[in-house]
């Protein structure tokens, strides 16, 4: 049937076909020039994944040695994580320290007792406070969720209120502080008041704090009379010199009952042995002029007395006496009760004890600070009494926690801070209190030597993928994919495609060549030639096969790096200067590294990647042929579209004409026939 010949729907001599076939031919240059064009494409490709390598190589390298490098990070070790932990920037410095944390900060959450899940919350005006910070609202009255919600949109940072379901078909409103310290207790006032005393979250109770005052009547000596003059009161702080003793009252007897805590600030002055001048030989007896006689303008003096002295011996200096222990607590029965020993520190720091675990039950009247320090001076100043679970006046019932401040005892010092994030105590270091504990937890800063070997494995990583492409795309050889085996199967099959297509191309054989002698070359460390090359550190060609007889193996003579972690651990471990020194070190005290394995490899890749390098050379050189190409495929493209234009026409034409002849043909056949008959 595809023979047929249908007038005005199939050509005779299959036109189509026949131009098709013609502009196949006529297509082959543009073609070639097309499959070029593609060729280049993934030749631009293949260099740009070059230049990503090198420039990661590049960034890895600098890493090693620029002033971000990690051999100055720092990281903090504790030896109970659970208990203390640390962070620490770059300018901290290594040391190790001791910490108990006697308390964590803690911030007021109080519970109320379990309410009716129906139970409403009346109209009126809520106000909280928290520490100095007051927080107020109208509440138009409604249900616990509601009051719940209308507290949280107004609490902010400060204030949250929650619903738990303490028992089954009940519910307990919990309102909490979002700001830890003794300082910020949680407060409650008009209509809260009333809703946290009857929904049972607070009762009022008697508010015992008692400020003691210094001076007056309220000041002597523990034996009884004036005070002596080693015992002065300077700016509201009662001082206390060498050898000094004061009594001071506490007002009245004080029943040590409950959880009452006396707090004090206290400091003192350490003085040197220059102040205890050696004393100098007395002057003696204090002898009269023997006097004169004149005459006719001549004086003559008598010759002047003599009384011999003793041989003077000085006396012994004063055998240094340090008594920590001055502060001690007075009772009603005349016995008294030693409290733990001072801190020594020029600046006024806070002590806080349970006056009940020291009293035993006894009465306290004073309190005794007796100075029997020889080279100290001691000041107390702000003393009081009071119990921490009350405030305001008001005690809460169903407390989960109340407002306290963070104490942590570091090698000796006790410190108080209203957070458990502490970041003034050792310059650069930040430690967090996670929970109490009485047993010392070592804090240890050090270098982040985890950063340091994640570097250099970075680096040795980047240096392996960069000489991998090269090998790839300068030879032929399928055993360089095959070596490959951290790659999977379709990077494997990529890499194939590449096998050797630069095989021609000197820069990639000249930048492997010049990067393999920068990492076997050694370099100036403090260690000379102990620690002068990589491989001394556990980084080379063949470093974990060292002394092995296990034969040949080329994938070692193509250039990768290899890493023996215990070699480098124990480089890291006793030698990190020196290692340091290895990848970037400044030689000439200009505080530039001008020597180094990683300065040597940055300064390598640099030429390749910077702006304007070779790799942007390449590819720019690449685009232009890819532009010249496209351009020509351009102009042969409209030279082909002529060019069908042309055959179709003429193919139009002939089959035309041979319509014509045939129509004259016919024409000619019945005329002659239409003759015949006549005839």
């Amino acid at each position: 049937m595809s023979d047929i010949y249908i007038p005005g729907v199939k050509s005779r001599f299959n036109t189509e076909q026949l131009v098709e076939d013609l502009m196949r031919v006529e297509r082959v240059p543009r073609d070639r020039a097309q499959v070029h064009i593609e060729a280049l494409r993934e030749e631009k490709t293949y260099w740009q994944d070059i230049g990503r390598r090198i420039t990661s190589l590049r960034e890895s390298s600098r890493l090693l040695y620029s002033f971000q490098n990690p051999f100055n990070d720092r990281v903090v070790r504790s030896s109970d994580a659970s208990v203390l932990t640390g962070t620490a920037t770059r300018e901290a410095s290594e040391q190790e320290r001791s910490f108990i944390i006697k308390q964590v900060a803690q911030a007021d959450r109080f519970l109320s007792s379990p309410l009716e899940e129906n139970h409403r919350v009346p109209e009126g005006s809520y106000s909280f406070s928290v520490g100095e910070e007051s927080i107020s609202f109208n509440f138009r009255g409604g249900s616990l969720r509601d009051f719940a919600e209308a507290l949280n949109r107004r609490g902010r940072d400060k204030l949250k209120a929650s619903l738990i379901t303490v028992q089954p078909g009940t519910r307990s409103l919990l309102v909490e502080s979002l700001v830890s310290g003794a300082a910020n207790r949680l407060g409650f006032s008009g209509a809260a008041e009333t809703l946290a005393l009857e929904t049972g979250m607070i009762q009022k109770v008697q508010d015992i704090h008692r400020e003691v005052s210094l001076g007056g009547e309220s000041l002597r000596r523990p034996s009884g009379g004036a005070l002596s003059q080693a015992v002065s009161i300077q700016e509201g702080s009662l001082e206390v010199n060498s050898g000094g003793d004061a009594r001071i009252s506490l007002g009245g007897g004080l029943q040590a009952d409950g959880n009452l805590v006396l707090s004090f600030e206290t400091s003192t002055r350490v003085k040197t042995d220059d102040a205890f001048a050696a004393a100098s030989p007395p002057p003696g007896p204090s002898i009269p002029s023997a006097g004169s006689i004149s005459y006719g303008g001549i004086v003559i003096e008598n010759e002047p007395g003599e009384v011999p002295l003793p041989p003077w011996t000085p006396p012994e200096a004063p055998r240094r006496v340090d008594d920590m222990a001055a502060l001690s607590l007075v009772f009603s029965d005349g016995t008294s009760a030693k409290l733990p020993v001072m801190r020594d520190s020029s600046n006024f720091t806070v002590s806080q004890y349970r006056l009940a675990d020291i009293a035993g039950g006894k009465t306290i009247t004073a309190i005794d600070v007796v100075n029997n320090n020889t080279h100290r001076d001691i000041q107390i100043r702000n003393i009081r009494v009071f119990d921490p679970d009350s405030a305001g006046g008001f005690k809460p019932l169903n407390a989960v926690s109340t407002a306290q401040d963070a104490i942590v005892s570091m090698e000796g010092i006790e410190i108080h801070r209203p957070k458990n994030t502490i970041d003034d105590l050792i310059p650069g270091v930040t430690i967090t209190a996670k929970t109490p504990s009485e047993i010392p937890v070592r804090i240890g800063v050090e270098p982040d030597r985890e950063a340091v070997k994640e570097a250099i494995i970075s680096f040795v990583g980047n240096y392996n993928r960069l000489v991998a492409d090269i090998n790839v795309l300068t030879r032929h050889d399928d055993q360089v994919v095959r070596e490959l085996s951290y790659l999977t199967s379709e990077e494997q099959e990529d890499m194939r495609k590449r096998l050797g297509s630069f095989s021609g191309d000197s820069t990639l054989n000249r930048i492997k060549t010049s990067l393999q002698t920068a990492v076997t070359n050694p370099y100036v460390t403090e260690a000379d030639r102990d620690l002068a090359m990589l491989a001394q550190i556990g980084v080379g060609t063949d470093v974990r096969r060292a002394g092995a007889t296990s034969g040949y193996n080329p994938s070692q003579l193509r250039g990768y790096l290899e890493i023996d972690e215990k070699v480098l651990d124990a480089a890291l471990a006793s030698n990190l200067r020196p290692v340091q020194q290895l990848f970037g070190n400044d030689t000439d005290g200009d505080l530039l590294a001008d020597s180094g394995v990683a300065l040597a490899v940055e300064n390598l890749t640099k030429p390749f990647v910077e702006t304007g390098g070779i790799i942007s050379l390449k590819t720019g050189t690449i685009d232009t042929r890819i532009s010249q190409e496209e351009r020509r495929v351009e102009t042969m493209d409209r030279q082909l579209a002529s060019r069908e234009d042309t055959l179709r026409r003429q193919y139009g034409q002939m089959e035309g004409a041979y319509n014509r002849m045939e129509q004259m043909s016919t024409s000619l056949d019945n005329f002659s026939r239409r003759a015949s008959n006549n005839n």
